[in-house]
């Protein structure tokens, strides 16, 4: 007697083909039901093969076997993936009654890499296709794509012709004769390679195992689980194993309850359409597929059978919506009793909103919960916000090699020695927790950090280690100590990088050469003082999977010969493209991650369906690069909207759990978003017009419960409205003396200098910033003052051709940038020619330069010892006799009224210090005029403000001295933004001073 005679399950002597239905865990199901099967035998369930559609799927009923086996070994059977395994694998998987012998004489699949290489090769042989490597190879990938649709539907490119160019496009009909042009060599191209496409192969095994069990049927159960065949070769099979004596199949989620003239218009996006063709191949109805028995609680369950209904409802095609509705939902509150909806506004809160749904869920023992979510982006998010708690859960749906941290310390190291170690791409990578340099990594970051402040802020240093060594001897506020460990840094980082850059400089550099030399680099950039580079990089889940795709580059990389150095980081980027770590064993014993691919034959208590925004669930459809879907349809390639289908079937599988929350964001990156189309049928479904009398039916609960929680989640227990800061430092710690332009900013902001001077915090410039006004005006200031210093009385015939010479060399040992250089040049040029007639105009009026960059200082008196300090820009002697206090403006000028009134007093405190000879060198006497120059190179090149100096500079001395006075009182505070220029002024320190915390409450006079 055989096993399966002594099975409690439906008989496989005869064709069978069977359903688990929605409401039902089909892993759970299929494992339950097989372990009763073999409960007397359980050795003879080795005997049994499963065939399922993914490896997710079998590491799902691989785990559902052991949830069901009570504690006890289990003998698991032989469970085979069809839809994402090797080659090799599946020959062994497949391999009986002697079928790998036949497989023999086929020749191996060609690596994934390797095809797209030689693609990218081809497609550069085309004049226009690409401009570079990377773009051949993004072009590549998508070629690809195409053969293996093309492979799957058995399809053949001999029927291009019959697309019939004229009825397209004349860029498609480029397109066609591309795409000709590649597949006429491509044939030869596998056939010198010894090797076939993948999609080829697998057509041709799975043709042969279902030739093979026809032909002599395997005297052991064969149970074809989950699958939809939506691959025709796939569906073949399948359709043999319905035949087979002891085989079944097993389908995911069958409608049996849709009507018939809705079966029959079903359309590609319909969750039911990829069933209905699969039994069409079988020449089946729905009538004659039978309920798998797994023996399982949730069999008879009418919530979830009323859900299936109303769902089955609310999605049957547009074209069979006519009839009555009611008669088919059943009751919607049965139906809809554990369905719960979090409309979120940001994807922030909706993250921080499931991940406190699945804390919750761990407070009841035994409960299992999951989120199913194509978005990897949220998934990231929510299990960034379980850490909260400490607990780690898994995405079973991977994550690109990129994101891991051997993949992104080798792209940081790339991508630094492409941008020629400035500052951002530098950072980044000695930041990275891998980076050691042959340092403990604390000292490394110690380093790193002391660089960024002293080096790498403000304009951008010239690049390569030469430009970081500059930028050190330039550094402040850097010890002897500190000097050389950085120094030994910048050496390290030289010679880690020698050969890498020497390569990336390259214009025609091998690519296999290049792979080399970066991973010589990321070796040495990841050693520390007492652990090798390559144990560090290369260690585990996540070293191993980057050891293996770069071995595979340096394998494969003589097909892309020679390129640009430079295009090398991007070029590695693309062969990455699509690689994903995925863990080998779950984070948490009930809490899951699930993409779609993980979820589709497993459920959970409850199941958070996440993201369901149009766009993300279901998809948005790409269009192919090489047909237009007219053509695609013509061609043979299966509608595009069979993928919107299989995200629907996987909606109905995940609905279908005991308790369901539907989360969504109303906004994402700023833009409002759409609700998924079937969120929005099941909604118009529920809520028809309603009669007169009657109730409206209630929408799925928009619950604010996890949200509430996330607010209240980090809600202090007190709320304390920020006020503006009042700080009153100690006497003796009150600056004793201050610059001009220094007292501006007291008599406008003195919150700034109270943190400049009392607290000792300078302003961070930002990183890797271009020159900005300020270093616009230094040059320009600097040119001026060279060339007024070399012709101090008159001026030479070529006077602007000599003032031009020195801003040359002036802006080039600045070396700012080509782009800086582009947009600054032409301002000196036009400032230049405006100076020289200003000048002339001048000296013709009777002004005579005296002195420039002159540094003065005076003291308001002896009792306060407050000293005054100044560096003017130009003191001229004028027609008068007396003196003008000249200040050179590049960006915008003050108004007399200002200065009059003491909120710009820097020209008559300058002028009060030179009454009394405060200027070295400069004899005393009393100024006749301010006098501004406004140079900014614009429409109008400069202006020449002057105002009569009268009484303000003994007026801002007396209003100098009064404000000493003031704050010498220990009970003066030092206010922000007392009396700003502008009502947009953003002070240095106002994020200190919490500004526009204060003055959103209204606390400006707290």
């Amino acid at each position: 007697m055989t096993a399966q005679n002594k099975t409690h399950g439906p008989s496989m002597t005869n064709a069978n083909v069977f359903t688990i239905a929605p409401g039902r865990p089909f892993v759970d199901v299929l494992a339950r039901s097989l372990l009763t099967r073999y409960a007397d035998d359980p050795a003879g369930l080795i005997d049994v093969r499963v065939l399922l559609p993914t490896r997710r799927a079998v590491r799902a009923l691989s785990e559902a076997f052991l949830r069901h086996s009570g504690g006890r070994t289990v003998l698991l059977p032989h469970m085979t993936p069809l839809g994402d395994l090797a080659d090799d694998e599946l020959e062994l998987v497949l391999d009986t009654e002697g079928f790998n012998e036949t497989a023999l004489d086929l020749p191996p699949a060609i690596a994934g890499m390797r095809r797209q290489i030689l693609l990218a090769q081809l497609i550069c042989k085309i004049p226009g296709r690409a401009e570079t490597a990377e773009q051949a190879l993004a072009l590549a990938r998508e070629l690809a794509r195409l053969l293996d649709q093309v492979a799957t539907e058995r399809l053949t490119f001999g029927n291009l012709a019959a697309l019939v160019p004229d009825d397209f496009a004349e860029h498609w009909k480029v397109t066609l004769t591309f795409l000709k042009i590649l597949t006429e060599h491509w044939p030869a191209i596998l056939a010198g390679e010894g090797a076939v496409d993948g999609a080829v192969r697998r057509n041709i095994l799975l043709e042969r195992r279902a030739a093979a069990w026809q032909a002599k049927p395997p005297e052991t159960p064969v149970i074809a689980a989950g699958s939809t065949g939506s691959i025709p070769a796939t569906a073949d099979l399948l359709h043999v194993v319905a035949h087979l004596p002891q085989g079944a199949v097993i389908l995911p989620g069958l409608d049996r309850g849709l009507s018939d003239d809705a079966w029959r218009a079903l359309e590609p996006q319909h969750p039911q359409f990829g069933l209905a063709r699969l039994l069409d191949t079988f020449d089946m109805t729905r009538d004659q597929v039978r309920d798998w028995d797994g023996g399982d609680e949730r069999a008879d369950d009418g919530a979830l059978a009323a859900r299936f209904r109303a769902l089955s409802t609310a999605l049957r095609p547009a074209a069979a919506t006519g009839s009555a509705l009611d008669a088919d939902i059943g009751d919607m509150h049965t139906a809809f009793q554990n369905v719960r909806r979090i409309d979120c506004p940001t994807p922030a809160e909706e993250a921080l909103a499931i991940a406190l749904c699945l804390r919750e869920a761990l407070e009841t023992p035994g409960k299992r919960a999951a989120l199913v979510t194509p978005d990897r982006a949220l998934a990231r998010r929510v299990r960034a916000e379980l850490r909260r708690w400490d607990i780690h859960v898994d995405d079973s749906a991977g994550v690109p090699l990129a994101e891991t941290a051997p993949g992104g310390f080798l792209r940081l190291a790339a991508e630094a020695v492409r941008d020629r170690f400035q500052p951002v791409s530098l950072l980044s990578l000695l930041k990275h927790p891998l980076a050691g340099l042959g340092l403990p990594t604390a000292r490394l970051r110690h380093l790193a950090r002391r660089m960024e402040v002293a080096m790498l802020r403000g304009p951008r240093p010239a690049g390569g280690t030469g430009g970081l060594t500059a930028a050190l001897a330039r550094a402040r506020h850097m010890d002897a100590d500190e000097r050389d460990a950085t120094d030994d840094l910048i050496k390290r980082l030289e010679t880690a990088s020698r050969e890498f850059s020497t390569l990336m400089a390259t214009p025609a550099a091998p690519v296999r050469d290049l792979a080399r030399a970066h991973i010589r680099m990321a070796e040495a950039m990841a050693a520390t003082d007492h652990e090798p580079g390559a144990a560090r990089l290369w260690a585990g889940d996540a070293g191993e999977a980057a050891a293996v795709f770069m071995n595979e580059v340096q394998e494969h990389a003589d097909g892309l010969g020679a390129i640009n150095g430079r295009d090398y980081p991007a070029l590695i980027d693309e062969l990455a493209a699509g690689r994903g770590l995925r863990p080998r064993h779950g984070g948490h014993p009930r809490l899951a991650v699930w993409g779609l691919l993980e979820a589709r034959l497993q459920n959970a208590d409850l199941m958070i369906l996440g993201g369901l925004n149009e766009g993300v669930w279901p998809p948005a459809l790409r269009p192919s690069p090489w047909m237009s879907r007219p053509m695609m349809m013509k061609f043979g390639l299966p509608d595009p909207d069979r993928r919107v289908g299989l995200t629907a079937h996987d909606f109905v599988q995940a609905m279908m759990a005991p308790a369901i929350i539907i989360t969504r964001a109303g906004r994402a990156d700023g833009a409002p978003t759409v609700p998924a189309r079937w969120l929005l049928r099941i909604e118009n479904l529920l809520t028809p017009p309603a009669a007169p009398g009657e109730a409206r039916r209630a929408l799925p609960a928009r619950d604010g419960g996890p949200l509430a929680w996330a607010a209240a989640l980090d809600k202090p227990d007190a709320l304390i409205p920020p006020v503006k800061p009042m700080p009153k430092p100690d006497v003796a710690l009150r600056p004793p003396g201050l610059s001009v332009t220094q007292i501006e900013t007291w008599v406008r902001d003195p919150y700034a200098v109270y943190a400049r001077h009392i607290l000792k915090l300078e302003p961070l410039d930002p990183l890797d910033a271009d020159p900005g006004a300020a270093e616009k005006g230094t040059l320009i200031h600097e040119a001026l003052n060279q060339f007024i210093d070399a012709y101090p009385r008159d001026l030479p015939p070529d006077a602007e051709a000599r003032l031009i010479d020195i801003g040359g060399r002036v802006f080039a040992e600045a070396a700012p940038g080509p782009g800086v250089m582009a947009f600054w040049w032409p301002r000196f040029l036009r400032v230049a020619r405006w100076f020289v007639d200003n000048e002339r105009a001048r000296r013709v009026q009777g002004y005579r330069p005296l002195a420039w960059e002159r540094r003065g200082e005076r003291t308001i008196d002896a009792a306060s010892g407050f000293r005054v300090s100044a560096k003017a820009d130009r003191i001229d002697r004028g027609p008068g006799g007396g003196l003008v206090i000249v200040d050179y403006k590049t960006g915008q000028a003050p108004s007399w009224k200002q200065v009059e009134v003491g909120f710009s007093p820097q020209l008559p405190l300058e002028a009060a210090i030179a009454e009394t000879g405060g200027f070295d060198t400069l004899p005393a006497g009393a100024a006749e005029t301010f006098n501004y120059l406004r140079l900014t190179g614009g429409r109008e090149a400069g202006e020449d403000k002057r105002q009569d100096a009268g009484e303000m500079a003994a007026d801002a001395w007396a209003g100098l001295a009064r404000r000493v006075k003031l704050f010498a009182k220990k009970d003066t505070p030092y206010p922000p933004h007392v009396k700003p220029m502008y009502d947009t002024y953003d002070g240095p320190y106002d994020q200190l001073a919490r500004v526009r915390a204060w003055m959103a409450v209204g606390g400006e006079d707290a």
